[in-house]
């Protein structure tokens, strides 16, 4: 096992399985440029044998959103720099290729939720609960809500959810798809975040890396380029090594062996 740790993040790698932690517990891990860099840090140049990610915060909290205590009077063009930046940074957790688990409890605010909504897997527990506060505080969303979480909510519930500051609990949240599963406590749900870890590293790279690169964009597209995409994914993965190996493994019932 390899450890690396700065002020906001810490890094544990076990094998294939990375594990990030945010570290600002006294915060309620809110959202900082300096959280937002250490992410980067990671993403940008991931240790090489890793297959996934484990996302959580140090604590009883994932993250309460933006801390409005490190807020820095901006002009329009600044401000919609620094959005544009997180931006980018989210986008390189949901498509930086690595499947990204999220661990979801107590306050999953703005841009916590923002973050979660960037990993591909969330598990929470029954402490979990989700809120966009922005409307109730004169300003609005910029770490990639209106799209990722207007997907999982539509613009219809997502603009009640702000305009009232509405806050929804863990059970909620699991029917409205902020999260995925919801665990009795957070040792189960530290179990089940292993146990799908270690799931989807044994699946095949290629195919990994095709599903989160892929599904993504075709919702974007119109049916025909959806349909075409697919067929050009269907062709990479399928007459890929580890198609081969899968199909051997399938016929001599046994689990298949990915490079």
């Amino acid at each position: 096992m390899t450890n690396g740790a700065n002020d906001v993040l810490d890094v544990a790698v076990d094998g294939s399985i990375a594990r990030l932690t945010i570290t600002r517990p006294d915060k309620r891990n809110a959202v900082s440029d300096t959280l937002m860099e250490a992410l980067e840090a990671f993403f940008s140049n991931p240790p090489k044998d890793v297959r996934v990610v484990i996302l959580a915060g140090e604590g009883g909290h994932f993250s309460a959103g933006l801390d409005l205590a490190e807020h820095v009077a901006r002009n329009a063009a600044e401000t919609m720099r620094h959005s544009r930046n997180w931006h980018r940074i989210m986008d390189m957790i949901q498509f930086g290729g690595l499947p990204v688990i999220s661990l979801l409890k107590g306050a999953v605010i703005g841009g916590g939720l923002e973050l979660a909504s960037a990993t591909h897997i969330r598990i929470a527990d029954k402490t979990a609960f989700y809120q966009l506060p922005e409307g109730r505080r004169g300003i609005f969303v910029g770490g990639g809500a209106s799209v990722r979480i207007g997907r999982i909510l539509g613009a219809d519930r997502m603009i009640e959810m702000m305009l009232t500051g509405r806050k929804y609990d863990a059970e909620e949240g699991l029917r409205l798809g902020f999260s995925h599963y919801v665990c009795d406590s957070e040792d189960d749900a530290k179990e089940k975040a292993a146990e799908l870890a270690t799931t989807v590293a044994e699946n095949a790279q290629l195919s990994n890396y095709v599903m989160i690169q892929a599904l993504a964009r075709i919702e974007d597209m119109s049916k025909a380029d959806g349909l075409f995409t697919e067929s050009l994914c269907a062709a990479l993965t399928q007459t890929s090594e580890d198609a081969q190996e899968g199909l051997r493994a399938f016929l001599e019932k046994r689990a298949p062996s990915f490079k």
